[in-house]
């Protein structure tokens, strides 16, 4: 056995239960779960130990012989070694189709840590508490997308008077899950996914998985905190117009139901735990799941068509948490389709149905008019994203299909 000390990169080892830690270098963020020893042996290498110390240290601590040779390697092949020991540097990895290569470090953690305290996170719930006790009481401010997704009498006007909200609400919502994570010190990165047939913007925190778990909880709502404080104001400038004490122009009103309208929608968004939104993060780390994700998708295919040899294994290997909340959570999942729907129907489809049949009218003058071009270039400022993700996912599943197809033939 080597008395050479091995050079690990900078790992974070956090405590998960008592039988296991997680381990994972935040430069790359790639994290794994291993048994409570490999904790130990990797401290010890941290200090500078040899192989055949950290082996004496794993041994008296579990109380047989471990293989710290065969550990090495493994960490190895993860990429956990530093630069010398097993070639160049892991690259990150890559969450969302398109990110940012490089973790944000701009803003200092003192300067943003009053944010996320507890008389903080008392206020952004109050918002929540007297946004929903406004549509209680006035239940005529609740948004109703026929009349309230189109501020003016123009129906392209309206459309682009969504644009710059909807990219501020997002953008807003996304640099609060960057503020959260950056009240603690930790990094995060950018980036542009889609879920279902919706483009998403989304904020990489895979560095969470560094702290211990009941610290991750404020950077993962954050985003919805950030939801709670604006919609409070535009509720309260709706609540105002309302009751008569600000006497606004009739655009101000129009525009603040919109906004309201589409705050509301996205806010809902949020709730849509079987679709790796913010609260099923929060569901993940609150029952302690590794790999629900996946669980769930080898679980469902398992009751409906069948594993291969591979799948089966890979299910075997999953935790017992990930398989005891994976017996619920796939129907779950599967149950969800029907929730979007509802939502896209209540939501959604009026918006696009009024607007698509604006546009239909202009686009029927033929393209010497300039209500072609501009009603033209309204639906597709509005609905090209969504096309664009529904185009995807189509061509997503339309190559799954032909793989599964040409393995048979195979």
């Amino acid at each position: 056995m080597s008395t050479a000390p091995v050079r690990l990169k900078p790992l974070s080892v956090v405590p998960e239960g008592d039988d296991e830690v997680l381990v994972g270098d935040p430069a790359s963020g790639t994290f794994v779960t291993i048994p409570a020893v490999g904790g130990v042996v990797i401290a010890a290498l941290q200090r500078g130990a040899s192989v055949e110390e950290a082996a004496a240290e794993a041994e008296a601590f579990a109380g047989e012989p471990v293989n710290v040779p065969s550990f090495v390697e493994t960490l190895g092949e993860l990429g956990f070694l530093a630069p010398g020991e097993n070639g160049d540097a892991a690259e990150p990895v890559r969450t969302a189709p398109i990110q940012a290569r490089r973790w944000m470090t701009s803003v200092r953690p003192e300067l943003v840590r009053p944010f996320f305290g507890r008389v903080a996170w008392a206020c952004y719930a109050a918002c929540l508490l007297y946004a929903l006790a406004v549509f209680a009481l006035r239940p005529g401010l609740l948004p109703d997308p026929a009349v309230d997704a189109f501020p003016f009498e123009d129906v392209g006007l309206s459309a682009l008077a969504w644009l710059p909200f909807v990219w501020f609400a997002a953008a807003s919502h996304e640099c609060g899950h960057w503020l959260g994570a950056r009240a603690l010190g930790i990094q995060t990165r950018f980036g542009v996914d889609r879920r279902l047939w919706m483009l998403v913007f989304e904020t990489d925190l895979t560095q969470l998985w560094t702290l211990p778990r009941r610290q991750r909880y404020g950077p993962l709502l954050a985003g919805l905190a950030v939801d709670c404080v604006l919609l409070a104001a535009l509720l309260t400038g709706r609540l105002l117009i309302d009751t008569g004490v600000w006497h606004a122009p009739e655009l101000a009103g129009r525009l603040l139901a919109a906004w309201v309208f589409i705050k509301v929608m996205q806010m809902l968004w949020q709730s849509l735990v079987f679709l790796r939104t913010d609260l099923y993060a929060v569901l993940v780390n609150a029952l302690g799941c590794r790999n629900l994700w996946r669980v769930k998708t080898l679980m469902l295919k398992r009751a409906l068509s069948g594993l291969t040899a591979e799948e089966a294994a890979e299910l075997a290997d999953a935790t017992d948490t990930d398989l005891r909340v994976g017996r619920w959570f796939r129907w779950v999942w599967l149950a969800g389709f029907a929730g979007v729907i509802v939502w896209f129907c209540v939501l959604l489809l009026p918006v696009f149905a009024e607007t698509l049949s604006w546009a239909a009218e202009g686009l029927a003058e033929g393209p010497l008019t300039a209500a072609f071009w501009y009603r033209l270039l309204c639906v597709t400022l509005l609905l090209g994203p969504e096309t664009l993700a529904l185009v995807l996912t189509v061509k997503e599943y339309a190559g799954r299909l032909t793989a599964r197809r040409a393995a048979r033939a195979s």
